[in-house]
């Protein structure tokens, strides 16, 4: 039954946000998102620092409730991590941290590859190649954003055929950690070529179905991962602060203890790129 005036009327004065008004929060939280990334990866906000809704809303010109939903799809990403009843925080991983899981994900994705080599199928095969063109695509139009996101599809496709459930699930928790270092790593173009070069070279042994040379090649491509976020660590998180530029419009506090493993509301697929 169609919705009469005084039937919008009723809603509105409800307080009831109308469809309309849900697709134009939802896109502009989409945008907002970008925005409040672009901060997080550039510095601008380090890594264990609050994120002040409200002082983020007046820099960007919005009102509070887009900024809410971006910081909340921000944590499903695992850029930001929430803290009950203390707020958001962009999320901390020390250089320590970060090189053992690197090495850790190195050991899960060559098996992965290995077994992929020994059952993939002509359709699964042709999957990786359409995904190694879109980043290929997105490396030439230098649309870092882009060939993150093929990336992790790509990183996501080996893990979903031929990990385990378990293996994804370690894998996935891995990469949530990740996030801000590995964006940060593949923002330069010759960064985003090299790292391709890695997934040809392990679709190639994929296709081949020669399980060693997968293996290797997945662990290497982890490897190369590794050794573009040495090439690229910005040091401690208030060192990050000062490269990126003094942000005076956030909250400096020290975060409390956040957790361990993925954050709240990891979502699958986010164990990304190397």
């Amino acid at each position: 039954m169609e919705e009469t005036g005084t039937g919008r009327a009723t809603r509105a004065h409800a307080g009831v946000p109308s469809a309309l008004e849900i697709v134009r929060t939802r896109s502009l939280a989409s945008l907002v998102a970008q925005e409040i990334e672009t901060l997080i990866l550039t510095g601008a906000l380090a890594a264990g620092e609050r994120l002040n809704e409200q002082a983020l809303a007046t820099r960007l010109g919005v009102s509070r409730g887009p900024v809410r939903e971006a910081v909340r799809g921000l944590e499903r990403s695992g850029l930001v991590v929430g803290v009950r009843n203390q707020g958001s925080y962009v999320r901390q991983v020390s250089a320590e941290e970060a090189l053992e899981i690197y090495d850790i994900r190195a050991a899960i994705t060559g098996l992965a590859c290995a077994r992929l080599a020994e059952a993939a199928t002509r359709a699964q095969v042709a999957a990786l190649r359409a995904l190694v063109k879109r980043m290929e695509d997105a490396r030439r139009a230098d649309d870092a954003p882009a060939y993150y996101a093929a990336n992790l599809d790509f990183h996501a496709a080996l893990l979903a055929h031929g990990g385990g459930p378990r293996a994804r699930r370690l894998y996935e928790e891995l990469g949530n950690e990740l996030h801000l270092f590995r964006r940060r790593a593949l923002v330069q173009p010759e960064n985003m070529r090299r790292s391709n070069a890695e997934h040809a070279a392990i679709l190639r042994a994929i296709a081949a179905g020669d399980a060693a040379a997968a293996r290797a090649a997945g662990e290497a491509h982890i490897a190369g991962g590794k050794r573009r976020f040495q090439a690229t660590d910005t040091g401690t998180p208030r060192q990050a602060a000062r490269k990126g530029g003094e942000d005076h419009d956030t909250d400096h506090r020290s975060p409390p203890p956040q957790p361990a493993r993925g954050g709240r509301g990891a979502r699958r697929g986010a164990a990304g790129p190397a």
